[in-house]
């Protein structure tokens, strides 16, 4: 597939940035340098850090003013559930940068265009270069929809907790049963891997979940277990 223009990308996503190469840098994957050297470009990941910093920053304030009376770990936790690497990925498929990145070929071909942590860099690189040619404000405008909508499901579902110790609870609760964590595949580069776990409780798989590490992956399903639980016992009401 290859990346849409960057200017219909910027129509998609609501942006107008001055300096179009910060932009396109943000959104070059070290991989397609790596095939590309020619092109002069510089890949995605010194933005991807600066991002992270002011993701971090803009969540911490945000937090701050919206929960007067949370302690530091309630807002630590739940800042964390905002920038983890899932929540990100998501924004990015929502802002359409996997549409726009520039992968190379091998990567392109072992599916890393819907890779959590190319997405979550990606989305990462976009808010740094955000922030270098546009300030602060810009950022904030930008991200505020989309924290609040996840900030809204994560205090709904709890997804602040840990997922697996919640689920153990409800599942000895409810079923005399701890649940089983099985890897079932994993995928990519030895230096990208992605790992998909399953969660069992008795002889029944209640979901699966993707990430970086089996310990991430086993978290996320988890917590995908949680949501169709929770999913099950609204649609019982």
């Amino acid at each position: 597939m290859a990346p849409i223009p960057i200017s219909q990308f910027q129509e998609l996503a609501g942006l107008a940035f001055i300096d179009k190469s910060l932009l396109i840098r943000a959104l070059t994957h070290p991989s397609y340098l790596n095939e590309n050297p020619e092109q002069g470009l510089e890949d995605n990941q010194r933005l991807e850090f600066l991002g992270d910093a002011v993701l971090d920053f803009i969540s911490g304030e945000m937090l701050y003013h919206r929960f007067p009376e949370a302690t530091e770990g309630r807002l630590t936790r739940l800042r964390s559930a905002l920038v983890r690497t899932e929540t990100l990925a998501d924004f990015a498929g929502k802002v359409h940068i996997d549409m726009a990145l520039m992968l190379g070929h091998g990567e392109e071909d072992s599916g890393g265009r819907r890779r959590a942590n190319n997405l979550c860099a990606a989305f990462e690189a976009v808010i740094g270069a955000l922030y270098l040619d546009l300030g602060i404000d810009a950022v904030d405008r930008f991200v505020e929809p989309l924290f609040t909508n996840a900030l809204n499901d994560i205090i709904s579902l709890e997804l602040y907790k840990d997922a697996k110790s919640r689920l153990q609870e409800w599942s000895q609760a409810n079923l005399s049963l701890t649940p089983v964590y099985r890897t079932i595949e994993s995928s990519g580069p030895d230096h990208a891997k992605e790992f998909t776990v399953a969660v069992l409780i008795g002889d029944r798989q209640y979901a699966t979940g993707k990430g970086s590490s089996k310990q991430t992956a086993a978290q996320n399903a988890a917590r995908c277990a949680l949501e169709a639980l929770h999913a099950d016992d609204s649609g019982s009401e």
